[in-house]
């Protein structure tokens, strides 16, 4: 494995290195972005802090937001709207529409033509919000908040394939602010300051924390957990304390699920009350009719996020100023 990860390594230090030199080139965009990625392989919740931006620009501006749409079986720029599936326009973007159907949710793999597109078809838009978009760097973007699990942080970890690093880890350096996510609710003072001091972050980066909120379970009795996302281990735990019993079915990330699969789900669901799954995972069921055979037996259990205030604060101070001066 080892020297298999060296000759990846080299290879993106050499990618990077034309990127440096401007032997490849990187545009600005015109209209502000933020971009929310990691260095790892999924997991660490760019989905839900996504989410959480929206949530936070929204009641201010008009904010957009371009996926690449990983695992749909379409290509090119696609605008999500009421006749889009996730095999469209990937499962994330699809849960993302669901949740803010008012907010331009749009997909391209070519994301300098995405921006353009968006801003096109929606003028008066003043943040884009790139959805993993860390590695891509043919754009500049406004900030960029990188996302690293408390489990498994980034210093801690290797590039592929002995670890799940699909970056150098000095790429960590192009960082605004770093967020630690899926952290203890128990979580102390002393806690982030021992990561803090691991982390060594330099100066000019912003160094904040979330946690995983679940809600309480939606039925009572045992429940048949199906999971297809990159790491199920926080809500599997977290169901596991409130019902010991429960069984779980785990896919991989963006799993097209089969009708092999659907039985499957189907027969095993028959010794259990009732099945959970996530958001995102819901949102592939309802294409293959496995939500309409289940029927009520079929819930889910959403994710909230809480923040640290500074995260709030730094960013609409931030997008305050650079849309004042945009308007001078």
């Amino acid at each position: 494995m080892a020297p298999i990860s060296w000759l990846y390594g080299l290879g993106l230090m050499i990618r990077h290195q034309l990127y440096d030199s401007h032997l490849l080139l990187t545009t600005s965009p015109s209209v502000l972005t933020i971009c929310v990625g990691n260095l790892a392989l999924g997991g660490t919740g760019k989905t839900p802090h996504t989410e959480y931006l929206i949530r936070l620009l929204s009641a201010h501006y008009h904010v957009a937001v371009l996926s690449r749409g990983y695992g749909r079986k379409t290509r090119g720029f696609l605008l999500a709207d009421a006749s889009s599936t996730a095999s469209q326009i990937g499962d994330e973007p699809m849960q993302m529409h669901e949740h803010f159907p008012e907010v331009p949710i749009a997909v391209c793999e070519n994301r300098a033509k995405g921006i353009k597109r968006i801003c096109q078809t929606f003028p008066e838009t003043q943040i884009v919000i790139l959805d993993d978009a860390f590695q891509h760097r043919r754009i500049r973007c406004t900030y960029n908040i990188l996302l690293t699990e408390y489990s498994r942080l980034y210093i801690e970890d290797s590039l592929l394939p002995m670890g799940r690093l699909r970056d150098l880890p000095s790429r960590a350096l192009k960082a605004d602010m770093v967020v630690v996510t899926k952290c203890p609710p128990t979580m102390r003072p002393i806690d982030r300051r021992v990561i803090s001091n691991r982390m060594k972050l330099p100066a000019f980066q912003q160094l904040v924390f979330s946690t995983y909120q679940y809600a309480e379970l939606p039925h009572e009795g045992n429940p048949l957990v199906v999971t297809g996302i990159a790491n199920p281990e926080p809500l599997i735990s977290y169901v596991k304390t409130l019902c010991p019993d429960a069984g779980h079915l785990s896919y991989a990330d963006h799993h097209r699920f089969t009708q092999r699969d659907v039985d499957t789900i189907l027969r095993e669901a028959q010794k259990y009350d009732y099945v959970l799954t996530t958001e995102k995972d819901k949102v592939r069921f309802d294409e293959i009719y496995l939500s309409e055979a289940l029927g009520s037996r079929i819930c889910t259990m959403p994710v909230n996020l809480s923040v640290d205030e500074d995260f709030d604060r730094i960013l609409l101070t931030l997008f305050a100023e650079k849309i004042r001066k945009q308007k001078k």
